[in-house]
């Protein structure tokens, strides 16, 4: 009798830990769910369409998940790249502000030489 009582304890303590083990998996995993695929191109990560500045970068977050990205990682490569796209977009900026002065001065000429 002693060794019924001792087999039903240990095949409910077996039960109960398979049950704490599966509910944690559930936990941890999900329950198998997918997620319908996202369509070719797209991303849930927003940025504006066009006109990407810096800022937009240094604002982008991406979803963590358990087995994500090192986050100190993904934040580095986009402050960097931020900082890329400010430099550019000054870049620009000088150069569309040069090309208007050179075509103020080409102007500036014809009408002088047609005087």
């Amino acid at each position: 009798m002693a060794t019924v009582a001792s087999a039903l304890i240990y095949l409910f303590a077996v039960l109960a830990v398979a049950a704490v083990v599966y509910l944690l998996a559930t936990l941890v995993f999900g329950r198998g769910e997918e997620l319908s695929p996202l369509p070719p191109g797209s991303t849930p990560t927003r940025l504006p369409p066009a006109d990407v500045e810096g800022s937009d970068v240094r604002a982008l977050r991406f979803q963590q998940v358990l087995r994500g990205y090192k986050a100190s990682e993904v934040d580095w490569a986009l402050e960097r790249l931020a900082g890329e796209i400010d430099e550019l977009h000054g870049r620009i900026a000088v150069l569309e502000r040069q090309l208007d002065v050179a075509g103020e001065q080409l102007k500036a000429r014809a009408e002088d030489s047609e005087d």
